[in-house]
């Protein structure tokens, strides 16, 4: 039943129980259940049907915000804070298992979730503080893109920016060939970051006992300030929000039997998909901070070290070929999570606001609300300003973070909800101690941004990209 393009709610059924209406609709209904399981298979061969979803999440810790603090921990701290991105990585296991949880066994997506639990005013409120937080991270993915155009082509940044707005087309030509083509592309994407990063790695100077050292974590992140802004950077960095729910939506396309068995199942097969994606993204984090501690830490002024002194820098320490693979690496990020941070978009406009639009507009209003801002900032201010406005988008992505663990959290312990799949009394445990932790440096983050904490000779380490200079900008 629907009035005025939305549709209203269902009355609340048996299956509905715990939540105050029912399930209007799937996620992503044009993609539902739309890749087959053999479910008479060999264990391996179900695996195979499952492995997909977490390849797109995975992009999420992968994308170009993440570059920055990776490289600037690198550069100025050496292997010290190689602890931190393998905590936030576990943290983020933990996280998508709770997502993907909720996905398979309500049948809902988050954005679903919170619409159907809460009343509709906090439900519009969270709709709008996700939407900003999709533009925010979208910001850094833009502009990741439009800085390796320009360190591979010389293409200046805002016809960059404007560039990016083709992958609206590109994701409904990869829907319409069917859900998997869009995961082999991810995938391919990945593992060409992989192998541009391999490379550096291979050539720089590492040291084995400084990495074993590095992953252990050490007392010394929380007693300097310096370093534990970087590690609380890292950390906002790494988790995303919009992660989240994109993985509560994308598992629910594999077509498995609805009752307990099926999701019980699912689950497993989804979360080792989930797990071994992100372990691959926990390499590609921890190689970016490899290499600038390997190259520069020690070598050049740490504090100027970002995307653009990274691409210049290299070929003095690794060659012409290694500074041309980290602008391929960084063009393939920003590809990537363009087009999962769309597709998120499309999942929270329709899970929150239960209505219909074409594809092409729903896109087409995700990829507006990023790019719009990027190239009218890149236009009147030039560098200085899209810095500052990434700076702002990190702020942003803090503060939207909460919002969406908190929900997860609750929900998946939520017995009424999630019948036997209720989270285990030890997961919720942890869970809530990873929500609390995350809450506690997100806040201590956005405090320390507000007071202006940082000295003018250290604020330029708080950038979350730092943007090359384009000769058409004033």
């Amino acid at each position: 039943m629907e009035r005025n393009g939305a549709s209203l709610p269902a009355p609340v059924t048996t299956a509905d129980a715990g939540w105050r209406i029912a399930r209007a609709s799937p996620s992503l209904p044009e993609v539902h259940s739309s890749v087959r399981i053999p479910h008479n298979a060999r264990p391996w061969r179900k695996m195979l049907a499952f492995l997909g979803p977490g390849l797109l999440v995975s992009v999420g810790y992968m994308d170009p915000g993440n570059w920055a603090t990776d490289l600037t921990g690198g550069a100025r701290f050496g292997y010290t804070l190689l602890s931190v991105i393998l905590i936030s990585n576990f943290m983020a296991i933990l996280l998508q298992h709770l997502a993907l949880k909720l996905g398979v066994v309500t049948g809902r997506d988050l954005a679903q979730a919170c619409r159907d639990h809460f009343s509709r005013p906090v439900s519009f409120i969270l709709w709008i503080l996700c939407e900003v937080a999709i533009a925010a991270c979208d910001l850094a993915e833009v502009i990741g893109s439009a800085i390796a155009l320009n360190l591979l082509f010389g293409i200046p940044l805002i016809v960059g920016v404007l560039l990016t707005a083709a992958d609206v087309m590109l994701i409904l030509f990869l829907q319409h060939k069917g859900f998997r083509i869009l995961e082999i592309i991810v995938g391919t994407l990945i593992l060409t970051i992989g192998g541009c990063f391999a490379y550096q790695l291979l050539k720089a100077d590492l040291s084995i006992s400084g990495m074993l050292h590095g992953m252990i974590p050490s007392a010394e992140i929380i007693r300097d300030p310096s370093k534990l802004y970087i590690a609380i950077g890292i950390l906002g960095a790494t988790v995303m929000p919009h992660n989240l729910y994109l993985h509560s939506s994308i598992v629910q396309t594999r077509a498995f039997s609805r009752d307990d068995a099926g999701k019980s199942m699912a689950i497993k097969y989804a979360t080792i998909d989930s797990t071994i994606a992100l372990l691959g993204a926990f390499f590609i984090n921890a190689a970016i901070l490899l290499l600038a501690a390997g190259a520069f830490h020690g070598k050049v002024e740490q504090s100027e070290v970002g995307i653009e002194d990274a691409y210049h820098l290299l070929p003095g320490f690794l060659g012409a070929t290694a500074a041309t693979l980290f602008a391929i690496a960084l063009l393939c990020s920003g590809q990537n999570s363009t087009l999962t941070g769309t597709l998120a978009g499309q999942i929270v406009m329709e899970g929150f606001l239960n209505i219909r639009l074409r594809p092409w507009v729903r896109r087409l209003i995700t990829r507006l609300v990023a790019i719009v801002p990027a190239a009218i900032v890149a236009w009147i201010a030039g560098q200085r300003g899209v810095n500052q406005l990434l700076v702002l988008s990190q702020v942003i992505l803090s503060l939207q973070l909460s919002f969406a663990v908190i929900p997860l959290v609750w929900f998946t312990s939520d017995r009424k909800k999630m019948g036997r799949f209720v989270n285990r009394r030890w997961v919720t445990i942890l869970s809530v101690l990873v929500t609390a932790v995350i809450v506690v440096l997100n806040v201590y983050l956005l405090v320390q941004t507000a007071a202006g904490w940082m000295d003018p000779d250290e604020a330029e380490t708080k950038e979350v990209i730092r943007v090359p200079h384009d000769p058409a900008s004033p």
